[in-house]
Formats: C-alpha cells, sequence, structure tokens
C-alpha cells in the first residue's frame, strides 16, 4: 500500500522495563504494554486480512503468454504463508509494528502488464530480482540517497496514479465500465449506459457501505464491508443461480461464483512456492525490455515502502524531524527481503502495509505487535477454502477503496507553480488512461526533467534524475532501439 496517514502526536510514556520480552522489543521503553501489542497486533489482522482474498483476485485473473493462469486457492495460501513469515521476521528485526503482505500497485502491475509478455514463473523471476537490487540498494546507502533526489510532489504522484490505477481496475472488473467496441468513446457505463447486472448492482452495494463504514471510522470497516457484500452475494445467487459470466450469460458473475465451498478448513496448497525462473523473461522478451520491467518494479517497490515506513513511523511517535527511526537501514534492507520471498512464493512482492495505522493507532507501537499479526497470517492459511466465495465484483469495491485513499495525498502537492503541475498531472493521468504504471512513472520523471530545466531551473534537478529521466527514455523507446540492435 502506498497511502500515508496523517502525522498525529503519539509521543510514548516511558516505562521501567520488565522480563526478556519487554526488553527485547523495548514495549516499556516506548511507553506500551504486553496486552497493548497483542491487542493492536490484532486490529493490525484484521484490517489486513482483506488481502488474502483481494491478492489471490487479482494475481488469478492475469493469464500469462503462454496462457496459464494461477490457482485461486494456491495464491491465497500463499499470500496468507508470506505475509505472516515476513511480518514476523520485520517485527523480529526491527522491532517495529508494520505489518507485511502482498503490494497493491505491483500485482496489478504483475497481472495486467508484464505476465502478458512472460510466463508467471518469469514474472516471479522479476520480482526476486527487484528484490535483490532494493537489497542491495538499502545496504549500500544508495536507497536513501535516491529517494532523497526525488522532488516529493514526484513522489506523491506516483501514490496517486497508482492509486487512481487500482480504482479504475475495479470499475473494469465490477462492470461498471465495460468496452463499448468503439473508438469514441472506448469505454462507457455498463452496458449502453446503465447497469444490468446483478453482479454490478452488488458491487454498487458494497462500495457505498464500505465507504459508509471507513467514513464512520469503523475498525476493519474495509474487510466488514467485503464479508458483508460477499454475504449478500451467496444469498443472491442461491435465490437466483446466476452462474458464471459468458457469452450466453453476460448476467452472470466474473471470476468467482459465490457459492460455499464443500470444506471450511483444509491444508493449504502451496504448490506455487519455488516456481521461479530468474533468467527466462531475458530470453523471451530480449534484454533491455526485461530489464525495464525490473527498473519499472524497482521504482514502484521503493517509493510505496519508503513513503509508508515514513508516514508510519511519524504516526507512532518514532520518527525524528528528518523522518528517521529506529534501525531504519535494517528496514530497508528487510523490506527489499520481501519482494524476495514474494517472488519466490509467487505471491508478488510483499512491502510493508499502511493498514498497520490501525494497530498503530490502539497503541501498538513494537514489533510484537507485528509477532501477533504475522502468527495470526499463518493461521489463515488454512482457511483459504473460504477465500473462493468472494466474487469479483465484490472485491472490486476494495480496488476502489483502497484507490481513493491513496488519492487523498495529492492534498499535500502544491498545485500553484506550472513546472510542478504537469508533470504530477501527467504521473497521474497517464497510469490509468494507459493501463501501466511504468508509462506514468516515466511520463512523470521525463516532463518533470524537461519543464523545470527549460523553465529556469535546472540547478534544482538532481543528477540522479536526470539519470532515471533517460533511464525511461530508453524504456519509451525501447521497441525502435531493439530493431537496431537485431
Amino acid at each position: 500500500m502506498s497511502t500515508i496517514p496523517p502525522e498525529t502526536d503519539h509521543a510514548p510514556q516511558t516505562r521501567e522495563p520488565g522480563g526478556i520480552l519487554d526488553r527485547f522489543f523495548e514495549i516499556s521503553r516506548r511507553g506500551s504494554t504486553v496486552g497493548t501489542e497483542v491487542r493492536g497486533g490484532v486490529v493490525t489482522f484484521v484490517t489486513m486480512a482483506y488481502i488474502v482474498i483481494l491478492n489471490p483476485i487479482i494475481l488469478s485473473g492475469g493469464t500469462d503468454v503462454v496462457g496459464n493462469q494461477l490457482g485461486f486457492s494456491a495464491v491465497a495460501a500463499v499470500t496468507a504463508l508470506t505475509a505472516g513469515a515476513m511480518t514476523i521476521l520485520f517485527g523480529l528485526v526491527t522491532r517495529l509494528p508494520f505489518a507485511f503482505a502482498a503490494g497493491l500497485g505491483i500485482n496489478s502491475f504483475l497481472a495486467v502488464s508484464v505476465v502478458g509478455q512472460v510466463t508467471w514463473p518469469e514474472a516471479m523471476g522479476l520480482i526476486v530480482i527487484n528484490g535483490l537490487i532494493i537489497v542491495l540498494l538499502a545496504a549500500t546507502g544508495l536507497r536513501r540517497m535516491i529517494f532523497d533526489a526525488v522532488p516529493l510532489a514526484l513522489k506523491t504522484a506516483i501514490t496517486v496514479g497508482i492509486g487512481l490505477f487500482i480504482a479504475f481496475i475495479g470499475f473494469v472488473d465490477s462492470g461498471l465500465v465495460t468496452s463499448t467496441g468503439l473508438s469514441s468513446p472506448p469505454v462507457g457505463l455498463g452496458v449502453q449506459g446503465s447497469i444490468t447486472t446483478v453482479p454490478t448492482l452488488l458491487f454498487v452495494f458494497t462500495l457505498v457501505l464500505t465507504s459508509i463504514l471507513i467514513a464512520r471510522r469503523v475498525k476493519a470497516g474495509l474487510l466488514i464491508g467485503l464479508l458483508s457484500g460477499t454475504v449478500v452475494a451467496v444469498i443472491v445467487e442461491a435465490i437466483w443461480h446466476l452462474g458464471g459470466r459468458t457469452a450466453e450469460n453476460p448476467g452472470g458473475w466474473g471470476l468467482s461464483v459465490p457459492t460455499l465451498p464443500a470444506q471450511w478448513i483444509g491444508l493449504p496448497d502451496l504448490s506455487l512456492v519455488g516456481q521461479v525462473d530468474l533468467v527466462g523473461s531475458f530470453g523471451r522478451i530480449g534484454v533491455l525490455a526485461a530489464l525495464m520491467l525490473v527498473f519499472t518494479l524497482v521504482f514502484t517497490n521503493f517509493f510505496d515502502a519508503m513513503g509508508t515506513m515514513t508516514g508510519l513511523s511519524r504516526e507512532a511517535g518514532l520518527a525524528d524531524e528528518k523522518g528517521n527511526f529506529p534501525r531504519l537501514r535494517s528496514a530497508l534492507i528487510v523490506e527489499g527481503v520481501g519482494a524476495v520471498a514474494g517472488g519466490v512464493t509467487s505471491s508478488s512482492s510483499n512491502t510493508v502495509f499502511i493498514e498497520s495505522g490501525s494497530g498503530i493507532g490502539e497503541g501498538a507501537r513494537t514489533g510484537l505487535a507485528n509477532v501477533v499479526t504475522g502468527v495470526l497470517f499463518l493461521l489463515a492459511m488454512f482457511l483459504t477454502p473460504l477465500t473462493s466465495i468472494v466474487p469479483t465484483e465484490i472485491a472490486a469495491a476494495a480496488l476502489v477503496i483502497v484507490g481513493a485513499l491513496m488519492m487523498a495525498q495529492i492534498r499535500h502537492i502544491d498545485l500553484s507553480d506550472v513546472s510542478a503541475l504537469i508533470p504530477v498531472f501527467l504521473t497521474v493521468t497517464v497510469m490509468p488512461l494507459t493501463y501501466s504504471i511504468a508509462n506514468g512513472i516515466g511520463a512523470g520523471f521525463i516532463s518533470w526533467v524537461l519543464v523545470r530545466a527549460f523553465s529556469g531551473k535546472a540547478r534544482g534537478i538532481s543528477p540522479l534524475l536526470w539519470i532515471v529521466a533517460a533511464g525511461f527514455v530508453v524504456f519509451f523507446a525501447r521497441g525502435p532501439i531493439e530493431q537496431l540492435l537485431g
């Protein structure tokens, strides 16, 4: 996730340390208690649990270049496994209450853009390479340097653009926005300008209900909205037997029909673990194209995690005036390991989730909360048969909500300066309109360098930003370049 919570004053009240657990996690030192940490960890899990449903819906909906799809239950199992393992590892190493799970920006990018060019194992190989690069950048200190070189306006615009991109995917998955098959307009509302199917109507119901819950600050509002919409969908399917959507049955459900599973609890399907091809993509699409995909993954991972951790540490009262927080370098390294782990398990890159702020709001200040959250994720592996109940149309409502929350960050950008406005606008709009996170980031970086340089502000542009922009020029021209090199 990429949204950043508002800064709040959570200065901890220091207490005298107790036993080994207290001293290891610095619980009393940060003004917390074991009970508070346990409660915070549970709240964080409840708030994040939707990812065990949403990630498999996103990933299983992508068909790779040879026509293969990932199994829904298998993705749900590895999503819970990786989230649990990485959340516990991060808590033990950094002693911070920042939980991990599959990042929504990257999993959407994989399912929509990457696997149209490579196979799923090859795509996950790119995720592993991306993670290794992030670990190297963090260990050497370069990650912090690069992050500082990118203007705040562009960092925020990337978050906003990803939010709109995710929301657009949700609208399409729900059937609210459909292709018209015409050159103009290319898309429209529902079918011929109206909502005509029951699944799309239930998407609207779930979207409104979830919005109300979140607006009223109900804890786990997103999860409650998903579960409520799913219950209604199961009842509707039991009464009307809508079935799956086909050419003969356009009013049916999308990827999954909401029917109760034969069993509620089962052993997790971990068959996707280790299904990784590190080098296959380079041979399939060429070295340059593969490197540019890795480049895009690194940037998406890069800014998402740094912004989120900065915001969470401020909310917990653990950051100084410069935004630094305890064990910063270790946190950045482990975050890179999350990408590697996500690739190895085929759950997509795992990163810090902004929903950790819910546990922090409950008083969590240490990694003990992470251990609690991680254990609950591991237990969730055995409940993955339940995830197949959730239809795409219901999950789409969560995508739109998450997109809206991410878009809210635009309030932090000063749009009075046109030399900043244009690059921000291009970053935010190009992502959803071209259905590509990479295109949006590239358009923003290139336009920032050019517009600012030729408007008399070249001195304020970091040399690193020039290098990044040049890399994106190569990315956009990779077709002609590959032809010349071939």
